[in-house]
């Protein structure tokens, strides 16, 4: 039980990466947080789960609603020892077929809202805490059409490194993990059978 005692905040705890992540997490002693747009999802994986987690409805775009949320979920459950800015969403963008909106809607929640999430959450860390960042091996891969995806992941790199010295004073490591290719609702607008999903994989 190498998370005993310790309570982990998981933006996008409520499916993929996220929701396993904290099924580790709390099979490892910790006391977990999950926050999720989709209420359905989000109480789904708060049943899965079961004891042991608080399932928090948050928008990690909206600084404000995130502050507030993670001021209330601290109040509960007290500082937090590990942070999981994982919450992100996929989406092509290909040259010659991409909006502003499109292209924005992946930055601000891939990065900017990264940021806000570190910073959110900065109030309710305890020292000697562990901030976790979601990139992805799109950062170094070239893939065609993904550009604002694969630019959010190798911003987040960048800055995993200036949070890192940033936080350093306070004894809170800043660590990015690079998934590869894994099977999560993000990848369902491409692949909506399991027969495609195998396929795309």
């Amino acid at each position: 039980m190498r998370l005993r005692n310790k309570i982990a905040l998981i933006t996008g705890g409520n499916s993929g990466i996220g929701l396993a992540t904290a099924k580790v997490f709390i099979d490892e002693g910790a006391r977990v947080v999950i926050t999720g747009r989709n209420p359905e999802t989000l109480a789904a994986a708060e049943k899965a789960l079961g004891a042991g987690v608080l399932a928090v409805k948050v928008d990690v775009t909206d600084t404000a609603a995130t502050e507030k949320a993670f001021a209330e979920a601290a109040a509960k459950v007290g500082k937090f020892d590990i942070v999981f800015a994982n919450a992100g969403i996929g989406g092509a963008t290909p040259l010659g077929d991409t909006s502003p909106e499109q292209f924005n809607q992946i930055i601000s929640t891939n990065l900017t809202a990264v940021f806000f999430t570190v910073q959110s959450a900065l109030p309710h860390l305890n020292d000697g805490a562990s901030v976790i960042l979601n990139g992805s091996v799109h950062a170094v891969l070239g893939t065609p059409g993904w550009t604002a995806y694969a630019a959010t992941k190798a911003a987040v790199r960048a800055m995993t490194r200036n949070m890192a010295s940033e936080l350093a004073p306070r004894g809170i490591r800043v660590n990015q993990v690079t998934p590869g290719g894994t099977k999560t609702p993000i990848w369902s607008p491409m692949a909506q059978t399991e027969d495609a999903m195998s396929a795309l994989e």
